[in-house]
C-alpha cells in the first residue's frame, strides 16, 4: 500500500509539474532545436569541450534560430531559453524584458556585484540615472587627449614588433584600454603598457574564463559541485586580486577628495560618482561594483572590438588603404595628436569598426528573464519563467536584413541607413544597452588612427593566402575572443631615418 501511494504521489507531482510548465512545452514544440534533451541538463551537453567548442555551439543556436524565422528554443537544465535573431522580435523583448537572467548573471555578480551592466532592474534603474550624465558627449570629448596619449604609447611599444613576424596584438591593445579607462574612470595612471602583464588584467582574464565555463555548464550551477573542482580555487584567488585592487584605489581616491588635493580640474567618472554619493550614500562596496563593472567591461569590450578590427584590416588590404586615404585627408602626413573634432570626419573608419562589430560582436548574446506574458509580433506567446537569449551574432547575420553577402566583410554597408534599428546591436539594444558604447567607439577610432598612420597591418605568416577570407576562429570567454590571441604582423608605414 505504501509503495502504491508513493508511486501515485510521484505520478501526480509529475503531472502537476508538467501542467504548470505547459506554456514552456508549447513554445518549445513550436520552435525546437532539433537535438535530444536530457533530464537535469537539457541541451547543456552541447556546450561541453573547449572555449572554442562552446562558442561554436552558441553560434549554432543562432543559426538554428534563423532557420526557424528568428526564434529557436533549447533547454539549459530545467530552464527554457528562446533564442531571438529577428530584429522585430528583438526590439519588442529588449524593451519589455529588462531583467537579466539570474541563473547566469549570478556567477558574474559573485565578482562584479550589482554593477550597472549586470544589476537587477530595481538597482540598475536608479544607478543608470546617476551614471548617464557622466557619459554625455561633452565629458567624452575631454577623454580624447587621454586616448591619444595612451595610443601613442602603444604605437611606440609596437616598434619592437615591426618587421619581426607574428605576435599577439591582444597584449598591447588590452593594456592600452586598461590604461585609458583607469585614467578616465579612476584618475590614476597605472602605466600597464610598460609592463604588459598587470596583475588585474591577468586575474580578470583567468576569472572570466572560469565564469564563462560555469555559465554554460549546468552541472556546475550547484555550488557544492563547483567547490569540488580545480576551478573554484582559481576563481577565489582571482576574485581576491580584482577586489583588492579596486578597494585600495577607492580608499586612496576618497582620501584625496576629502583632503582637497585634486591634481587637475578635469573630473573623472569616479570623482563624479563619489560627488552624489553623499546624497545617495553609496558605500565603498557599491562604488566598487560600479567602477569594477565599468573598468572590466570597458577594458575588455574596447580591447576586443579594436583587436578584431585590426585583424580584419590586416586581412583586407583594400579596406585598409581606404582607411589610410581617409586618415591622410584629415591628418595629412603629420603625426599630430588626434582631437575630438577629428573623430566625426573618420566616417569610413567608423564603418569599418561597425562592420567588424557586426561580424564579431564582443558580447555575442545577452540573456534576459520573462517576468510577464509577452506576445510577439508573430503572435507567439512568451510566458513568465521563460528566459531569452538575445543573440546578436545571429541577428547580425539575418539575410532578410543584411542580404545574401551577410558573411562578407563589407564596411560600405554602414554608409547607408539600416532597414531596422534593432538589426545591429553590438552594444545590446534599447534602454539596457551599454552606457559606454560611444566611449568604446571613440577610444577605438583614436587608437586605430594612430596605429594606421604609423604601421601597415599584415596577417600572420601562419595563415595561407587562400584562408584569409575565411571566418576567424573564435572562443567564448564571456566576451567573444580570437582563439589565436589576435595574432598579426606589422611593418613601418614610412621608412624610419
Amino acid at each position: 500500500m505504501f509503495w502504491w501511494l508513493l508511486f501515485a504521489s510521484a505520478a501526480f507531482a509529475v503531472v502537476l509539474y508538467r501542467r504548470q510548465r505547459r506554456g514552456f512545452y508549447k513554445l518549445y514544440d513550436a520552435y525546437p532545436l532539433g537535438l535530444p534533451s536530457y533530464p537535469l541538463i537539457g541541451h547543456g551537453y552541447i556546450f561541453k569541450g573547449t572555449d572554442e567548442d562552446r562558442m561554436n555551439s552558441l553560434n549554432n543556436l543562432g543559426k538554428a534560430s534563423l532557420q526557424h524565422g528568428g526564434i529557436g528554443c533549447f533547454w539549459l537544465g530545467p530552464k527554457l531559453y528562446s533564442v531571438i535573431t529577428d530584429p522585430e522580435v528583438l526590439e519588442v523583448v529588449a524593451k519589455t524584458c529588462l531583467e537579466k537572467d539570474d541563473d547566469m548573471m549570478k556567477f558574474v555578480r559573485l565578482v562584479l556585484g550589482d554593477g550597472l551592466i549586470f544589476a537587477p532592474v530595481k538597482i540598475w534603474r536608479p544607478r543608470r540615472k546617476v551614471m548617464a550624465p557622466t557619459f554625455n558627449m561633452k565629458n567624452l570629448q575631454n577623454f580624447v587627449p587621454i586616448f591619444d596619449k595612451q595610443s601613442v604609447i602603444m604605437t611606440e611599444k609596437l616598434r619592437e614588433r615591426a618587421g619581426r613576424g607574428d605576435f599577439s596584438f591582444w597584449d598591447y591593445v588590452t593594456t592600452y584600454t586598461f590604461d585609458s579607462i583607469c585614467e578616465t574612470v579612476l584618475g590614476i595612471e597605472l602605466n600597464a603598457q610598460k609592463h604588459l602583464h598587470h596583475d588585474f588584467i591577468t586575474a580578470f582574464d583567468a576569472c572570466a574564463q572560469v565564469i564563462a565555463q560555469r555559465m554554460l555548464s549546468p552541472w556546475l550551477y550547484w555550488d557544492w559541485v563547483f567547490r569540488l573542482t580545480s576551478l573554484y580555487k582559481l576563481f577565489e584567488d582571482t576574485k581576491k586580486t580584482i577586489h583588492g585592487f579596486f578597494d585600495e584605489t577607492l580608499r586612496a581616491k576618497r582620501k584625496q577628495l576629502a583632503s582637497g588635493l585634486v591634481e587637475n580640474e578635469r573630473k573623472t567618472f569616479l570623482d563624479m560618482m563619489i560627488e552624489p554619493s553623499g546624497q545617495a550614500r553609496y558605500s565603498d562596496v557599491e562604488l566598487r561594483e560600479e567602477v569594477l563593472s565599468i573598468v572590466s567591461a570597458g577594458t575588455d569590450t574596447s580591447a576586443v572590438g579594436t583587436a578584431f578590427t585590426a585583424l580584419m584590416l590586416s586581412r583586407h588590404p583594400r579596406v585598409q588603404e581606404k582607411v589610410y586615404d581617409e586618415l591622410k585627408e584629415v591628418f595629412g602626413d603629420s603625426d599630430r595628436p588626434v582631437t575630438w573634432q577629428d573623430l566625426p570626419k573618420l566616417k569610413y573608419l567608423e564603418a569599418v569598426i561597425k562592420e567588424t562589430l557586426r561580424l564579431y560582436p564582443p558580447a555575442p548574446a545577452v540573456v534576459r528573464d520573462v517576468n510577464e506574458t509577452v506576445v510577439l509580433p508573430n503572435g507567439t506567446t512568451l510566458v513568465p519563467g521563460t528566459a531569452l537569449m538575445l543573440h546578436f551574432w545571429g541577428t547580425h547575420r539575418n539575410v532578410k536584413y543584411w542580404g545574401a553577402d551577410v558573411e562578407e566583410f563589407r564596411p560600405e554597408r554602414f554608409l547607408q541607413p539600416l532597414r531596422h534599428p534593432a538589426q545591429y546591436a553590438p552594444f545590446s539594444y534599447s534602454v539596457r544597452n551599454c552606457i559606454g558604447a560611444n566611449y568604446a567607439i571613440m577610444s577605438a577610432k583614436t587608437n586605430l588612427s594612430n596605429l594606421l598612420r604609423r604601421y601597415i597591418l599584415l596577417p600572420p605568416s601562419s595563415v595561407p593566402p587562400e584562408k584569409l577570407a575565411c571566418p576567424l576562429r573564435i572562443k567564448f570567454d564571456i566576451m567573444m575572443k580570437h582563439c589565436d590571441k589576435f595574432e598579426l604582423r606589422i611593418e613601418h608605414r614610412h621608412k624610419e631615418a
